[in-house]
């Protein structure tokens, strides 16, 4: 689903870019029609059907300047938050190392922390690291011990808080 929105996104600005192409080439085919016509009928031929056509092909001209506005401040508005996620992710790695090095976790013990704080189940964390699931368990007992937490929901809620600023819940 991730990738599918990452695709998405790159086409996206890809195919406003060629809608907007095309609208500017539909624009100058009708100025270009309309001022030929007034180029033949004068200021005295000209009739309804050839200020409606000029009128539509100057909408259509202000039209295409407002989507391309439109576009760039989305683009920039997209770029914008994809450096706060980054920042984001980082602040969330600092806060989680931060923990660990406070509780004194062993590397092995980070390493099934961060696995739990992911939502791997007991068996893939023992997966991923070659272990078994009674090692894996033994680990998440301590890192709970060491944490002061009893449950995977309470140890995520801490870095949650931290990020957050404030406690989830009042006292």
């Amino acid at each position: 689903m991730i990738a599918l929105r990452k695709t998405v996104s790159k086409r996206l600005p890809l195919a406003l870019g060629a809608l907007i192409v095309i609208q500017v080439l539909c624009a100058v085919f009708f100025l270009s029609d309309a001022l030929r016509d007034f180029a033949d009928a004068g200021l005295v031929g000209m009739d309804f059907h050839l200020i409606v056509e000029t009128i539509a092909a100057l909408g259509l001209l202000i039209g295409v300047v407002i989507e391309v506005r439109v576009l760039f401040s989305l683009l920039r508005q997209q770029e914008r938050m994809a450096r706060s996620l980054g920042v984001a992710s980082g602040a969330l790695n600092d806060v989680i190392e931060g923990y660990f090095l406070t509780w004194g976790l062993t590397p092995a013990e980070q390493d099934v922390a961060t696995f739990t704080i992911k939502g791997a189940p007991i068996s893939e964390v023992a997966r991923l690291r070659g272990s078994a699931e009674g090692t894996v368990k033994a680990h998440l007992n301590a890192i709970y011990r060491k944490a002061g937490v009893s449950s995977r929901g309470e140890l995520v809620s801490l870095f949650i808080e931290d990020l957050m600023g404030a406690p989830l819940l009042k006292d």
